[in-house]
């Protein structure tokens, strides 16, 4: 692997690469090296999306949520037997 010094990067940018790297809880290069791969076209898209928009409610659930939710899915698991005939 080569190494690679750019020189003129503004406190914007480096602010915004920062930024992205703490967002992404990677390091200040590996943020870099996305962004180059990305600008050159070279970077190897994933098939499917991460998603994790929900993660903050995550383990969030009382114990009565929890009853409450699973009492009232309960209709999703009954089977109407005129569609099914």
């Amino acid at each position: 692997m080569k190494t690679l010094t750019i020189r003129g990067i503004d406190p914007v940018l480096s602010n915004a690469i920062k930024s992205l790297a703490l967002k992404n809880k990677e390091s200040i290069n590996q943020a870099a090296l996305k962004i180059l791969k990305d600008a050159a076209g070279v970077s190897v898209k994933p098939v499917f999306r991460t998603y994790d928009d929900l993660d903050p409610l995550a383990g969030t659930w009382s114990e009565e949520d929890e009853r409450q939710f699973k009492q009232a899915a309960e209709y999703f698991n009954e089977i109407d037997q005129e569609l099914w005939t």
